[in-house]
C-alpha cells in the first residue's frame, strides 16, 4: 500500500502528527502511548483492540517506520512507514504499508481505510480540525 501526499505544513507538524502518542491519537488511534525513538513500544488501542508496534526507522523530520508486532496476522510484521521531504512551503509525505503476506480482501480494506485515514490525518494537520474517533471511518 503506498500513498503520495502534499501537505500544507511544515516537516515538524507533520513529524509531530505521525510519530506521537498525541498526533496519531488525532487521525488514527483512539488511544496510544510510546516514545519517538529506535526500539521503542507503542500501544495502539483502536476502541478496545490493543495492537502493538516497534519503531524500527527513525530520522527526525524525515522518516518514521514502525514494524507490527501484536495485530491481526495479515498485519503482522509488516511496515507502516513514513517518508517526508520539504517541498515548496510544504511537505510531501509518501506513506507506504509494506510486507503484506497476500492481496486479499484484508489489504484492501486496509489500502481503502489507509487513504480515508490520511486525509483525516491532512485536516488536522493543515486546519486543526479533529474527528471524532467512532466517526473517522465515515468521513
Amino acid at each position: 500500500i503506498i500513498h503520495h501526499l502534499y501537505l500544507n505544513s511544515a516537516p515538524q507538524e507533520v513529524f509531530q502528527a505521525i510519530s506521537t502518542p498525541e498526533g496519531l491519537d488525532q487521525w488514527w488511534t483512539k488511544g496510544s502511548q510510546g516514545r519517538p525513538e529506535i526500539g521503542s513500544i507503542y500501544e495502539l488501542d483502536f476502541d478496545g483492540v490493543h495492537w502493538q508496534a516497534q519503531v524500527t526507522q527513525l530520522v527526525h523530520l524525515q522518516e518514521f517506520e514502525f514494524t507490527m508486532t501484536r495485530c491481526d496476522d495479515d498485519w503482522l510484521d509488516t511496515l507502516i512507514r513514513f517518508e517526508l521531504s520539504t517541498h515548496k512551503e510544504g511537505t510531501n509525505l509518501k506513506f507506504s504499508h509494506l510486507g503484506w503476506p497476500q492481496a486479499n480482501d484484508h489489504y484492501h480494506g486496509s489500502n481503502h481505510c489507509w487513504g480515508l485515514y490520511l486525509r483525516i490525518m491532512r485536516r488536522f494537520i493543515e486546519h486543526g480540525e479533529a474527528v471524532p474517533y467512532a466517526d473517522r471511518l465515515l468521513v
